[in-house]
């Protein structure tokens, strides 16, 4: 019997024959991907491969644990595993402040939001809102995105090309930093007040939905601008991200639908944000808004911003600090000629990303019961698959074996979409309104609370449950949760498990 891996070797060779050109695929394949691509119509038993999420690039660890979101490309090759091992030594690296007795590890802050890339992405999962007995609870895995309208013409040009996606507070930069080194203040305190509010179902089930308001308490740099914008975010998990990297992007924007021309009344946008390795605007598809182009800039931009550790394509040495904020920026900090006159050198972010291309999808579990099944048919009948987009093959020329000519099911169309006015920030971001966010992958998301302890869900984490956060969906998303809101609950109890085997 061949290996599951093989097995899906020879699928992939069946269907779209070898992988022996970096161009894109001819017709004659393209007509085979979209056949393989194309959404199930039987629901009877599961489509071939299903459990394989990541395709050979699935994680191999059979156990599901704790650990389950922090495993290698399962098809990745011994030699490429060291890289990975280092790239994870690194993104758990703890950040010590300037000057230091290592020149390997100093640079931090000198206003910060944690001191390591797992502080935010716990176990490489989800993070959370704080606690209700803040401030006993860390804010670690979550923050506040900070900007401002554009108040000058340069500003405006730097919006519309694509140069930038937002315009920072001018006193407290990009992100509310609530942390800081020793001498320094903290910027600021996030608050959180939760309003209850109830929703009863067709079956007269009542379930209770959160609503959050934020502020800023303890300002530490004097008032923030009148007009500034807040938005809450929470460390989103970090598996399969080389795999959505490896997505053609012509596949992505095949989606695309922006003036709802089919009339479903899905109008799935495309972000544009600048890619600084390539010099111009491309394809937006990593963050809760699709505001960073590649693996790299994402990485870069994340130690940068929230480490406050200089890196390629992010090389302020004091991070997010502004120019209002003078102290910071004439700290010590730990820019060496060792790591390329940066404290993060090229070859640490190579290995961060590498590491954070290679963290593996866990299988599927029990694809083929029959609950799970009937969950699946009613999520393509509620309408769901019209953002969550289930499959892909990757391209031939991703930048790594591992995610290259995959079969992949990460239910997401990476595409922006209006999610209505319960769910929005009122924060644009690049091309992306105050009501849009970015489709996010589902994969994985039945283990939430294995690997990260809870069950809270969306950009904030204000939904404490599946179903809370298919209740929050508007806009777009309106009449599919209102089929949802409509079903029996046996139907409703099918469709939680099927959602929770991905």
């Amino acid at each position: 019997m061949i290996t599951r891996f093989r097995a899906v070797l020879a699928l992939t060779l069946a269907v779209l024959g070898p992988a022996t050109s970096v161009a894109g695929p001819t017709p004659e394949e393209a007509a085979r991907i979209a056949a393989v691509i194309r959404p199930a119509d039987d629901f009877t038993g599961a489509e071939p491969f299903e459990a394989l999420s990541g395709g050979a690039a699935t994680s191999k660890k059979k156990t599901l644990d704790a650990n389950a979101f922090s495993q290698s490309s399962g098809n990745i090759s011994f030699e490429r595993e060291l890289d990975f091992k280092l790239g994870n030594a690194l993104f758990r690296r703890l950040w010590v402040s300037s000057p230091s007795s290592t020149t390997s590890a100093d640079g931090l802050g000198p206003l910060f939001n944690a001191r390591s890339c797992q502080r935010c992405h716990l176990k490489d999962g989800r993070g959370h809102p704080p606690a209700a007995n803040w401030p006993d609870d860390s804010a670690v895995s979550m923050f506040l995105r900070l900007s401002v309208p554009a108040g000058t013409e340069a500003e405006r040009e730097a919006l519309a090309s694509h140069r930038r996606n937002v315009i920072p507070e001018p006193t407290y930069g990009g992100q509310l930093q609530d942390l800081a080194i020793k001498g320094h203040d903290a910027e600021g305190k996030m608050r959180i007040r939760y309003e209850e509010r109830t929703v009863t179902l067709a079956d007269g089930e009542v379930v209770s939905l959160r609503k959050p308001s934020y502020s800023i308490t303890h300002l530490g740099y004097g008032p923030l601008h009148p007009d500034v914008m807040m938005s809450p975010r929470v460390a989103p998990p970090m598996i399969g991200l080389g795999l959505l990297e490896a997505v053609d992007e012509r596949d992505i924007l095949a989606w695309a639908d922006p003036e709802d021309a089919d009339g479903d009344g899905i109008s799935g946008r495309a972000n544009r944000v600048w890619d600084a390795e390539i010099d111009k605007a491309t394809l937006g598809r990593f963050g809760w808004k699709a505001g960073e182009p590649s693996l790299l800039q994402q990485s870069s931009h994340a130690i940068n911003g929230d480490i406050g550790i200089s890196a390629p394509l992010a090389p302020a040495p004091a991070g997010d600090c502004t120019a209002r904020q003078t102290a910071c920026l004439e700290a010590p900090h730990g820019n060496s000629a060792l790591h390329d006159g940066l404290e993060a050198s090229a070859e640490m972010l190579r290995l961060i990303t590498f590491y954070s291309r290679n963290l593996a999808v866990p299988a599927r579990r029990e694809p083929g019961n029959p609950q799970v099944l009937e969950g699946k048919r009613v999520f393509y009948e509620a309408g769901c698959i019209a953002c969550h987009r289930p499959k892909y093959v990757t391209r031939r020329d991703s930048r790594g074996p591992e995610q290259s000519f995959q079969l992949i099911w990460p239910y997401s169309d990476l595409l922006l979409h209006d999610m209505g006015e319960g769910l929005a920030d009122d924060r644009p971001e690049g091309r992306a309104s105050g009501r849009e966010w970015r489709t996010p992958p589902l994969w994985g998301i039945g283990l939430t609370e294995t690997v990260n302890g809870h069950s809270q869900f969306l950009h904030d984490g204000r939904a404490r449950s599946l179903l809370e956060a298919i209740l929050w969906h508007g806009g777009e998303a309106e009449a599919a949760k209102n089929r949802v809101q409509a079903l029996t609950k046996a139907k409703r109890e099918a469709l939680l498990t099927f959602l929770k085997s991905l």
